[in-house]
C-alpha cells in the first residue's frame, strides 16, 4: 500500500484534478479549426495529414475508454491514474515542442488516448468516493467540463490564431496537464484492482482499437478524397462493422468487459439514443456553421459568435445540478432536445447565417447539448448498479466519441467538397442535423411510451450502495409484449461483478462472534481509539500501545474506508470490487476485525468498527469524539524527509485538530525498536 498524498480524500482538489484532466484535449479538439493552416505551414504538414492526425487522436480517445476498463480490472487503479497523467503530460509536451510532423502526430494521439483513460480512471471515483451530498456537484462539474470545454474551443482557437501562432496554446495545455499530474500525486490514495480474476478480453480491445482506427482513418481521408474512393470508404465501413461486432460480442459474452447486456432495457436504451443523436447533431451543426462563416470573419470574430454556446452550456450544467436527483431529469433531457432542434433550425434559416442568427443559434444549441447529452447518460447510468460505473462510462463514451467525432467529417465532406462552400448541399447537411435531433427526441419519447415508463426519481442512496440501480427500468417495448415486470434485475445478472465476493465477506463476518461493546474504563477514562488501516505500521502501533498503556484498557479499533480510494489494506486473499460500497464496507469490517484481534493480543478489550468517511483524519477525530475516547493511537512513517511529512498529513491533521491526546507510533528506527511521541491537546486552541 503506497503512502497517500496530503490532499487525499478531499473533494475540492479531487474535482479540480478531473477538470484539469478533461478540459485540455476536449477544448483543444474544438479549437484546432482556425489553427490548422498555421500548424500545417510551420510543421510542413499537408491539410490531409492534419486531418488524419485529428482523426487518429479521436480514435485514440475512443479506444482508451475500453482499454482503461480492462486495465482497471487487473491493476491498482490509482497507480494507473498516475501513469495516464504522466503520459498525457508527455504527449502534450511532444505536441507543443514538435519540430516536425512525427512529434506532433505522436503527441496529439497520446493526448486523445490518455484523456479518455483519465476520464475512466478519475471520474467514477469522484462520483462514488465521496458522500452523496457531493454527487450533485460532480454532475455539474462533469457536464461543464465536457461541453463547456468543447464550447470554449472556437473562441480559444480564434484568439490564438489572431496572433498567428499555435504553440502558446499547446504549451498552456501542457501546463494544465502537468497541474493535473501534480494534483493526482497530492490526492493519491492507493486502490486495488477492481477484479483480478476478470478475464483478459483481448478480443474486445482488439475490436475497439481496430474498429476505431479504421473508421476515423476513413473519415479523415474524406478531406481530400471522394466518399466512394476505396482509401476512404473501405476503412470507414470496416471500422463501423468492427465497432458493431464489438457491441454484439459484448452482449453475448459470458463474462463481458462492457455492460452492453445490462443496458438492454427501456430507460438506458432511450438515454443512449438521445445522447448519441444530441452529440452528433450539435457537434455537426456547430462545425458546419463555423465552416460556412469562416470566409466572412476573422478567427477571433468567428469565435466570439459562439460565446453564447459556452455561456449556455455553463448555465445549463448548473441547472442540471438542481434536477439530476429528481424525476425532472427525464424531462430535462427532453427539453434539451427541443432546444437543440430549435438551435439547428435557426442556424440553417439563412446560409450563411447573419451574426444575430449565429448568436441565437449558438445559444440554443448550447442549451440543447448541455441539457440533453449528460442527462441522457445519467439516465443510462442510474439504470445500472453503480459498481459497474466504469464499464458504463466506457461504452457510453465510446459511442459518444463515435457520434460526436465521426459524423462531423462525413457531413462536412458532403456539404463542402461536392459543390464548394455554402450551397444546397450545406443546407441538406444541416437538415440532417435537424433530423438527428428531432429523431432522437421522438425515439426517446416513443420508447418511454412503449415501455410504460412512469418517470421516477432516482434512489441515490441505494444506487451509491453499489449493488442496486437507482430505479427499475421496464423491458423494451413492454406495452407491445404485454410485460410489466422490470427487466433490470435479469439484465444485471448477466454483468459479471465482484458482488459475490462481497456476499462471501458478509457471510464470513456474520459467522464471527460479535465483540462486546466497549464501556467506560474503571478509572473513569474513555476507551482508546486505534486507527487501523491493515498495514504493518498500524499493527506495530497497536503492539506499542499495548506496551505503553495499562492492560485491559477498552479500545475501539477503527478502519476508515471509502469507495474506489478504499483507504485500508484488505486481508490476504480477500477480493472485492472497489467501486461497490457494500463490498468495500465488508472488506473494511474484516480488516477492523483483524485489528481488534491484534489489540486483544496486545492486552486491550477491543471492539472493531468500520466507517465510511473522507477525509480520513476527520472521520478519526469525529469517531474519537463520538466514543469519548481518552486517547487516539495512530502509526506514522516518521521520517524527516518532506515527502514523508506530506504523506503523514493524516497523522498531522489528527494531532493538530483533535482536542484529545494522540499517541503517534513511528515506524521502527532500527533493531532497537520504535520512536514514540505523544501529542497532547493544544491548550491555546479555541
Amino acid at each position: 500500500m503506497w503512502r497517500q498524498g496530503p490532499l487525499a480524500g478531499r473533494y475540492a482538489p479531487s474535482a479540480a484534478m478531473v477538470i484539469l484532466f478533461l478540459v485540455p484535449y476536449l477544448g483543444l479538439s474544438a479549437a484546432l479549426q482556425p489553427l490548422t493552416p498555421i500548424i500545417a505551414s510551420q510543421l510542413h504538414m499537408s491539410p490531409q495529414t492534419i486531418a488524419l492526425t485529428g482523426g487518429l487522436a479521436n480514435a485514440g480517445y475512443a479506444v482508451g475508454t475500453v482499454l482503461a476498463v480492462q486495465l482497471a480490472q487487473l491493476l491498482p487503479q490509482r497507480r494507473l491514474l498516475l501513469v495516464y497523467a504522466g503520459a498525457l503530460v508527455i504527449g502534450s509536451v511532444l505536441a507543443a515542442a514538435a519540430t516536425g510532423p512525427g512529434m506532433f502526430i505522436a503527441g496529439h494521439i497520446l493526448q486523445g488516448l490518455f484523456t479518455s483513460m483519465l476520464l475512466i480512471a478519475s471520474a467514477p471515483p469522484l462520483f462514488l468516493g465521496f458522500p452523496q451530498a457531493k454527487l450533485r456537484w460532480t454532475a455539474v462539474i462533469l457536464n461543464i467540463c465536457i461541453f463547456g470545454a468543447v464550447a470554449a474551443g472556437p473562441l480559444v482557437g480564434g484568439a490564438q490564431a489572431s496572433f498567428h501562432g499555435w504553440r502558446p496554446l499547446f504549451w498552456i495545455v501542457a501546463g494544465i496537464a502537468a497541474a493535473g499530474l501534480l494534483l493526482s500525486l497530492l490526492t493519491f490514495q492507493d486502490a486495488p484492482a477492481a477484479d483480478r480474476s476478470a478475464p483478459r478480453d483481448g478480443l474486445a480491445i482488439g475490436l475497439a482499437a481496430t474498429g476505431s482506427v479504421a473508421a476515423f482513418w476513413g473519415a479523415s481521408e474524406l478531406f481530400s478524397h471522394r466518399f466512394l474512393d476505396p482509401i476512404a470508404v473501405i476503412p470507414l465501413i470496416v471500422g463501423l462493422v468492427l465497432i458493431a461486432t464489438l457491441w454484439i460480442y459484448e452482449y453475448t459474452a459470458r463474462r463481458p468487459l462492457l455492460t452492453v447486456r445490462a443496458l438492454a432495457s427501456t430507460i438506458p436504451v432511450s438515454g443512449v439514443i438521445v445522447a448519441i443523436c444530441a452529440a452528433a447533431a450539435a457537434t455537426s451543426a456547430i462545425a458546419l456553421t463555423a465552416t460556412i462563416l469562416a470566409p466572412h470573419y476573422s478567427p477571433l470574430h468567428l469565435g466570439l459568435l459562439f460565446v453564447p454556446e459556452l455561456v449556455a452550456a455553463v448555465v445549463t450544467g448548473v441547472a442540471f445540478g438542481a434536477v439530476f436527483s429528481k424525476r425532472l431529469i427525464h424531462y430535462f433531457a427532453l427539453t434539451g432536445m427541443v432546444f437543440l432542434v430549435a438551435g439547428v433550425l435557426v442556424l440553417r434559416s439563412s446560409i450563411p447565417p447573419t451574426q444575430t442568427l449565429a448568436l441565437i443559434g449558438a445559444g440554443l444549441t448550447g442549451v440543447g447539448i448541455g441539457a440533453s447529452v449528460t442527462p441522457a447518460l445519467f439516465l443510462a447510468g442510474f439504470s445500472l448498479r453503480s459498481a459497474a460505473i466504469q464499464r458504463v462510462f466506457a461504452i457510453l463514451e465510446l459511442l459518444r466519441a463515435v457520434a460526436a467525432f465521426l459524423i462531423v467529417p462525413i457531413l462536412l465532406h458532403f456539404a463542402t467538397t461536392l459543390t464548394g462552400l455554402p450551397t444546397a448541399a450545406m443546407n441538406t447537411a444541416l437538415w440532417i442535423c435537424f433530423g438527428l435531433a428531432a429523431g432522437g427526441a421522438i425515439a426517446g419519447i416513443s420508447l418511454y411510451v412503449l415501455g410504460r415508463v412512469a418517470p421516477p426519481a432516482p434512489a441515490l442512496g441505494r444506487w451509491m450502495g453499489g449493488q442496486e440501480p437507482a430505479w427499475d427500468s421496464p423491458p423494451l417495448l413492454a406495452a407491445l409484449r404485454g410485460k410489466t415486470r422490470p427487466a433490470l434485475a435479469a439484465a444485471s445478472a448477466a454483468v459479471v461483478t465482484a458482488g459475490e465476493s462481497g456476499g462471501r465477506l458478509a457471510a464470513s463476518l456474520g459467522a464471527r462472534p460479535r465483540r462486546r461493546p466497549v464501556g467506560e474504563h474503571p478509572n473513569g477514562a474513555g476507551p482508546v481509539l486505534i486507527a487501523y488501516d491493515g498495514s504493518d505500521l498500524a499493527g506495530n502501533a497497536i503492539t506499542e500501545a499495548g506496551h505503553q498503556l495499562p492492560a485491559r484498557r477498552d479500545a475501539v479499533v477503527l478502519t476508515v474506508w471509502r469507495t474506489f480510494g478504499v483507504g485500508f489494506v484488505p486481508e490476504p486473499g480477500v477480493q472485492f470490487d472497489a467501486a461497490c460500497a457494500d463490498d468495500v464496507r465488508h472488506a473494511a469490517e474484516q480488516t477492523a476485525e483483524h485489528g481488534a484481534a491484534l489489540a486483544e493480543s496486545a492486552g486491550f478489550r477491543a471492539m472493531p468498527i468500520a466507517v465510511e468517511g473522507t477525509p480520513a483524519w476527520k472521520t478519526v477525530v469525529d469517531k474519537a469524539d463520538e466514543h469519548g475516547a481518552s486517547l487516539i493511537v495512530i502509526g506514522s512513517h516518521g521520517h524527516g524527509k518532506l515527502g514523508a511529512r506530506l504523506a503523514d498529513s493524516v497523522v498531522a491533521n489528527i494531532a493538530s485538530r483533535s482536542d484529545r491526546p494522540v499517541l503517534i507510533v513511528h515506524a521502527p528506527a532500527g533493531p532497537d525498536g520504535f520512536r514514540v511521541r505523544t501529542s497532547a491537546p493544544d491548550a491555546t486552541k479555541s
